[in-house]
């Protein structure tokens, strides 16, 4: 096979995957995780069970890459490009809205799976929860940049860190695209909200454009 094509081979080959967890996480969401048979998901995604065994191996490694494909996503989108900003204040703005901004535009299913990961088989449940907590100490540690800078009220930075994630995660419960507020309506409340908590100085003071690091030669 020409490279082009086997290019294209695996372009396609992911398109379909992405296409089967999307369409596989709602019929988890709807039905229950434990309630869905592989023959429900074949259904879903217009599949032969068969068909369906190309891309995945068992019902128990499809939860697994739907919430592993969530994760990717925050870790490209979210944790990256914070990293990359040099003040904590701008860091913790950015995760706020562009993790928000994504719960209120993406899908509304694969983020409310992670509370599935129980039925992970223990190695594929481990390596989850590390990706959740590395995530989780880079909020805490930005906080406590900002408590070092004298930027943060009197709070506990692991308490403030779990309210950050009660908020963002219940995002796709409640909100309503097309509803009476935008996305990018909600996250200015929603930063106000949290800034105005934690921040000394509200959710003022903040440089409009951010600081990258400067990569090192």
């Amino acid at each position: 096979m020409p490279v082009s094509s086997r290019t294209e081979s695996r372009a396609v080959d992911q398109d379909r995957l992405v296409s089967i967890y999307y369409k596989a996480a709602r019929i988890f969401h709807e039905k229950g995780y434990e309630a869905t048979s592989m023959s429900d998901v074949a259904d879903a995604v217009k599949m032969t069970k068969a068909g369906l065994y190309y891309y995945i191996e068992s019902k128990e490694d499809l939860l697994f890459h739907i919430i592993s494909h969530g994760l990717d996503w925050l870790d490209t989108e979210v944790i990256e490009p914070a990293r990359a900003l040099v003040n904590a204040e701008e860091k913790l703005r950015w995760i706020i809205r562009h993790h928000g901004q994504g719960l209120c535009r993406g899908s509304r299913v694969i983020p409310l799976l992670t509370e599935e990961v129980s039925s992970l088989s223990a190695r594929h449940r481990q390596h989850i929860i590390n990706r959740k907590r590395r995530y989780f100490e880079f909020v805490r540690t930005t906080l406590e940049e900002l408590k070092t800078q004298k930027k943060l009220r009197e709070i506990d930075t692991t308490a403030a860190s779990f309210g950050l994630f009660g908020m963002l995660l219940w995002l796709p419960r409640w909100y309503q695209p097309g509803g009476r507020l935008t996305a990018n309506q909600t996250m200015d409340h929603l930063l106000n909200l949290y800034l105005g908590g934690v921040m000394k100085n509200g959710s003022q003071g903040s440089s409009s454009t951010p600081i990258l690091k400067k990569k090192k030669r």
